[in-house]
């Protein structure tokens, strides 16, 4: 999960001003959270509120997405998603966004095996993104998170993940053929987030890579970033200047997660 959070500040800064190089200070003036993070954390409060066989994810998920999401509510959240969230009937809104893959790494981290992550992920995302492809996006990007957690080899990932995605297209061609901001999808964004995690050699040259490639930056890495962080880990210094950049209640959150998450392995 806190590698999505570092995903998320590290690629706020290029998301209209994109970099389209692998050359940049890490974390510098410009960075911040946005509405990744902020959902990010919602679902990780979902998990922890909800029955533990999970039944009731669903509904612990909304409860937590409406009532962390308002406290944040300039963070970047699309029109619609907006709508949403301030709804006294939230209901889904058919959408592809990448928002549902981007929120998710806290139900790969959770999840046990394949099967319950698929499961959990259907649970926090079938709530807003109930379009096939905004459904897909978040189970691969939860399922990618615990093959990395099970030691499975990234050619093994590249193709359970090729069952959802074509990844034919090489980090340097995404980025030779930039076309900026404005295709938040997840048709789009998952592609090029599991590639510049193929990619990657490391964490950070994966979250490197996701800035490179332009577009929508901060969601990109955010999405690779949780299942760099499954596979590599995080440096610790990378986990500890994060910090800066987050506010206080989020940052509570993620530390009672992994608690949660330690006590759910005991």
């Amino acid at each position: 999960m806190i590698g999505a959070i570092i995903g998320d500040v590290v690629g706020s800064r290029f998301e209209f001003h994109n970099a389209l190089s692998k050359d940049f200070e890490f974390f510098a003036r410009g960075c911040s959270f946005t509405d990744d993070t902020v959902m990010t954390c919602a679902v990780a409060q979902g998990l922890m509120d909800s029955r533990e066989d999970f039944s009731d994810l669903s509904e612990r998920t909304v409860e937590a997405m409406q009532w962390i999401g308002r406290q944040f509510p300039n963070c970047g959240y699309g029109a619609r998603f907006i709508h949403w969230m301030f709804s006294r009937d939230p209901q889904p809104y058919n959408s592809c966004g990448n928002g549902s893959a981007m929120r998710v790494s806290p139900v790969g981290f959770a999840a046990r095996d394949v099967e319950e992550a698929k499961r959990l992920s259907a649970a926090v995302t079938c709530i807003s993104h109930d379009h096939p492809e905004g459904m897909k996006g978040a189970e691969a990007t939860a399922v990618a998170i615990v093959m990395a957690r099970q030691g499975r080899t990234k050619e093994e990932i590249r193709t359970e993940m090729e069952k959802y995605y074509d990844l034919s297209t090489s980090v340097e061609r995404y980025r030779e053929n930039w076309q900026g901001h404005g295709r938040e999808i997840c048709q789009v964004s998952l592609p090029q987030a599991l590639v510049c995690f193929f990619e990657g050699d490391s964490y950070e040259d994966v979250i490197r890579n996701c800035v490179s490639i332009g577009g929508d930056t901060d969601t990109i890495a955010a999405i690779a970033g949780g299942i760099a962080e499954a596979y590599y880990g995080v440096p610790e210094e990378f986990a500890g200047q994060v910090r800066d950049y987050v506010d206080e209640r989020l940052l509570r959150i993620y530390d009672a997660f992994q608690e949660w998450l330690r006590n759910r392995a005991a």
